[in-house]
């Protein structure tokens, strides 16, 4: 581990939220479960008119109790907004990213190390710069606020753009899944990943479009699910947005890396060592409160989720959907 300008305090206690927060099963709406299963940063306001704010950032501050001289890794560094936070109490952050246009679009920070990848590896990542324990951990789940304001990376259903949704720019891509995949499999995937109680109907209408001519746009899929959805409408919210939510995380295996970085994360925290979780949908949220309940290595200190008040909700609309999980590293596992 680097070494560090301040000695490590004694890890202390934090004030822990709301009691409660039994289980959720998959599929049904409870107190951490958005019926709406929004995306991050939700794309049913227009994304062009808002800029890039750190949702809940007080809250994980504390969470994450940041002092000088710590070392933190952000494992989805995105636009860096939470490390601009981190940097400036004075620790020391790596920043993990695996979409190479977020990374080229930050300047030099002092205190921040660049590392690309996916934060999954986070381990092997971090090895290669020397550091095997951290004093902190924060994963900011999902698709990053410039992403989605990005038309052409294929995220938003609201503008014309080729079919994509890939962080990383590489392997498969939204296309080929809409074009590729068996009507049962795209409806199986669409009710896992988006929870949308419709996907066999929209599996259909796009595989009898895809028929006709190859599906290639992001409004020319929004159209085909809103002409097979019952009504054309879903509850007030754009039919699509489940859909498009499905494919964002089938294309990126977001659940699969958000299991294996938590596990990750664990394992480089040093003993006294915080994790926070900011998730942005039922489906993220229940496997971070479920990894949690089962480390015997870490205390949890929101026994409820965070979520953001009204006056930042009305400031910044993406954070109505955000929840924030944080545990401490005990010094030693309990048996």
């Amino acid at each position: 581990m680097p070494t560090k300008s301040s000695p490590r305090r004694a890890a202390s206690p934090r004030p822990a939220a709301l009691s409660g927060d039994p289980l959720a099963t998959p599929g049904t709406a409870d107190s951490t479960d958005d019926q709406h299963t929004d995306n991050q940063h939700t794309d049913d306001q227009h994304p062009s008119a808002l800029s890039h704010l750190p949702v809940l950032a007080a809250e994980v501050l504390e969470a994450l109790d940041p002092q000088p001289g710590e070392v933190f890794v952000d494992g989805t560094l995105g636009g860096a907004g939470h490390t601009r936070l981190l940097l400036k109490a004075g620790a020391q952050v790596y920043g993990i990213d695996q979409d190479p246009y977020a990374l080229s679009r930050l300047g030099e920070l002092e205190g921040l190390t660049i590392v690309q990848g996916n934060y999954r590896d986070m381990p092997s990542l971090l090895a290669e710069h020397g550091v095997t324990q951290v004093d902190g951990v924060l994963l900011d789940i999902g698709v990053s606020s410039f992403q989605l304001d990005d038309a052409q990376r294929g995220f938003s259903y609201h503008t014309e753009a080729p079919l994509d949704m890939r962080m990383s720019q590489v392997g498969e891509s939204a296309f080929e899944v809409i074009n590729e995949t068996p009507t049962d499999e795209l409806a199986a995937l669409i009710f896992e990943y988006g929870e949308e109680r419709h996907s066999r109907r929209i599996a259909r209408a796009i595989v009898a479009a895809r028929e006709q001519a190859l599906v290639a746009t992001t409004t020319q899929l929004a159209e085909i699910i809103k002409r097979a959805y019952p009504g054309g409408h879903s509850r007030g919210i754009h039919p699509a947005r489940r859909t498009f939510q499905a494919l964002r995380i089938h294309v990126n295996d977001e659940l699969g890396a958000l299991r294996s970085g938590l596990e990750a994360a664990a394992e480089l925290l040093a003993p006294g060592g915080r994790l926070a979780v900011i998730s942005f949908h039922s489906l993220e949220d229940r496997i971070v409160k479920r990894f949690l309940k089962g480390r015997g290595d870490l205390e949890a200190l929101t026994k409820r989720p965070v979520e953001a008040n009204d006056e930042e909700q009305a400031r910044n609309p993406r954070a109505r959907s955000a929840k924030l999980r944080a545990a401490r590293k005990l010094p030693e596992a309990r048996s």
